[in-house]
């Protein structure tokens, strides 16, 4: 399982996560590094939030992503983080950085038989 799917298992109602980077990392087989390498990459897309003050094994889901005990506090914070993104009191969340799109496969690609053989579809007239 991903590192983010065990920080939304152990998250309170609102998104709190009370965690280590060390235990979350223990939960799906990382090692210390790994699981500072991932926390920082969820960080980095304002996925997970630390507290002003950094307190210890304290992280916060963004309130996009984050689950909430009734629909009404969810509608009532997502309506509060719109205001806090729109006020530049939030971040937003960032996408990861867009790869160039890679080259369309051809036939020489899919050839099984032969690597670099280059296959020509022979139309026959009917």
């Amino acid at each position: 399982m991903k590192p983010t799917h065990r920080i939304i298992e152990r998250q309170e109602p609102g998104g709190e996560v009370n965690a280590s980077q060390a235990e979350l990392g223990a939960r799906v087989g990382l090692s210390r590094n790994s699981a500072n390498t991932a926390m920082a990459l969820l960080e980095s897309r304002n996925l997970v939030l630390r507290p002003q003050d950094r307190k210890y094994r304290t992280y916060y889901l963004h309130p996009y992503i984050a689950s909430y005990a009734t629909q009404e506090e969810l509608e009532e914070t997502v309506q509060d983080a719109a205001e806090r993104i729109e006020a530049g009191e939030l971040p937003e969340i960032t996408a990861p950085p867009v790869r160039d799109r890679p080259a369309e496969a051809t036939a020489t690609d899919t050839a099984p038989s032969r690597p670099g053989r280059r296959i020509t579809p022979t139309i026959t007239p009917g």
